[in-house]
């Protein structure tokens, strides 16, 4: 289940190459179990609802014995409570939301192979201050699932050094201007910006920075 169509179709390409690459190598030593290997994939378009529906078709019509998650955390949170019901092995190869695999399931099916955003946020902190001397970081969050998951993180991570954020800002995947945000950022005394979001709306805040004429560094996974 993953985006093969849309601004994140790139991933979704990426992700049956890999597949691909693994299946072929299993496949040619024999299989498991004495049978082969068979990839079969559903567009989820980065939609969370979208993506329940194509889960539901793999594990009910397709008999799946296990399906892999694409890009976006909040599709692959929309699908947790799903894989845990029916109990087929669900493994998230790139969302990194902390909730995904740990979501409090008595019995959890859900697996990674990327880390976590709370590891993840300490990583990008733990940079920025080895770097650029980081002292009061600014949060320019996607307003979705994936973008409160790193709020939490990196608030942790800021509280754990001893930091004081400058603020923290949310924007949509349509908006084009974030100039507002910025703004703010910039005011309340912001030396780093940590940006989590996806490609489009991700040059969208650095298009207004230059708008701005604000040379701070940018941290991102």
């Amino acid at each position: 289940v993953a985006a093969l169509s849309g601004q994140s179709a790139k991933s979704g390409e990426a992700i049956t190459r890999g597949l691909t690459v693994a299946i072929d190598e299993i496949n040619a030593k024999g299989g498991v179990l004495g049978k082969k290997i068979e990839l079969i994939r559903r567009d989820d378009e980065s939609n969370p609802a979208k993506g329940v529906l194509a889960a539901r078709e793999l594990v009910q019509k397709e008999k799946v014995v296990a399906f892999f998650g694409g890009i976006d955390t909040p599709v692959s949170f929309a699908i947790v409570p799903f894989a845990n019901q029916a109990k087929v092995p669900f493994i998230g190869v790139w969302a990194a939301g902390t909730g995904i695999t740990r979501n409090g399931a008595k019995e959890n099916y859900v697996f990674r192979v990327s880390a976590v955003d709370a590891l993840v946020d300490e990583a990008m902190l733990d940079f920025a201050i080895k770097k650029y001397g980081t002292k009061k970081p600014g949060l320019m969050l996607i307003n979705n699932p994936w973008g409160e998951s790193n709020l939490k993180g990196l608030t942790a991570a800021s509280d754990a050094r001893k930091l004081t954020l400058a603020g923290a800002e949310k924007f949509d995947n349509g908006d084009v201007d974030m100039v507002p945000q910025l703004t703010r950022l910039k005011e309340a005394g912001a030396d780093t910006i940590f940006l989590v979001s996806n490609v489009q709306p991700a040059a969208q805040v650095v298009k207004s920075l230059d708008r701005m004429g604000w040379k701070v560094p940018v941290v991102s996974h």
